[in-house]
C-alpha cells in the first residue's frame, strides 16, 4: 500500500472537519444517542458554545484533530441514521400538517386515502376529529384548538409503524 500524498491527506482531514461541523450541528440529545469518546463529545459541546468566528475555526480544525485520531466510520454512520430520522420527521410533519388543511377545507376523499395508506389510523376517531375542526373554524372564535388535535393525530398516526407486527398495541 502506497503512502498517500499530501493532496489526498488534507482532502481527508477536511471531510474529517466537516464530519465535527455535522457533529456540532446536532442537539445535546442527539450527541448522546452518538458513541464520541469524553474529549470529543467534550470539544463538541464547547464549539457549540464559541460565538466568535476565528474561535470557532480553531475548535472546528481541534475537533477534526480528534477525529483523525478516532475511527471516523461508526460516527459518520450514526450521524447519518441520525440526519435521516431528521428529514423523515419533518417530511411526516410537512404531510400531516398537509393533509390536516386539506381535511379541513372539505376533501372528505382524503380520509379514504388516508385509511388505505394507514391501515392502524381509526377511519372513525379521524372523521370525528376533522368534524370537530371543520365546525371550529366556521365559528372561527373557538380557536385552532380542534385543528391542532386533528393534526396531532395525523402525526402520530404518521409516525407509527406500517407493518401491524411492528405496531405496539392499539390505545384506543
Amino acid at each position: 500500500m502506497e503512502p498517500l500524498s499530501k493532496t489526498q491527506k488534507k482532502k481527508e482531514a477536511l471531510l474529517l472537519q466537516e464530519t465535527g461541523e455535522r457533529l456540532v450541528k446536532l442537539s445535546a440529545e442527539q450527541l448522546k444517542k452518538i458513541d464520541l469518546p469524553a474529549n470529543m463529545f467534550n470539544a463538541v459541546i464547547l464549539a457549540k458554545k464559541i460565538s466568535k468566528h476565528g474561535g470557532l475555526a480553531r475548535q472546528m480544525q481541534y475537533i477534526g484533530t480528534l477525529m483523525r485520531k478516532h475511527d471516523p466510520k461508526p460516527i459518520q454512520d450514526a450521524l447519518q441514521r441520525i440526519e435521516e430520522g431528521g428529514l423523515t420527521q419533518s417530511t411526516e410533519h410537512k404531510m400531516a400538517e398537509k393533509w390536516r388543511d386539506e381535511l379541513i377545507a372539505g376533501n372528505d376523499q382524503l380520509i379514504e386515502e388516508i385509511s388505505a395508506k394507514l391501515p392502524h389510523a381509526d377511519k372513525q376517531h379521524l372523521m370525528n376529529l376533522v368534524r370537530k375542526a371543520r365546525e371550529d373554524q366556521v365559528e372561527k372564535n373557538l380557536g385552532p384548538k380542534a385543528a391542532r388535535a386533528l393534526f396531532r393525530y395525523l402525526h402520530k398516526t404518521l409516525q407509527q409503524p406500517k407493518n401491524p407486527v411492528d405496531a405496539p398495541a392499539s390505545e384506543h
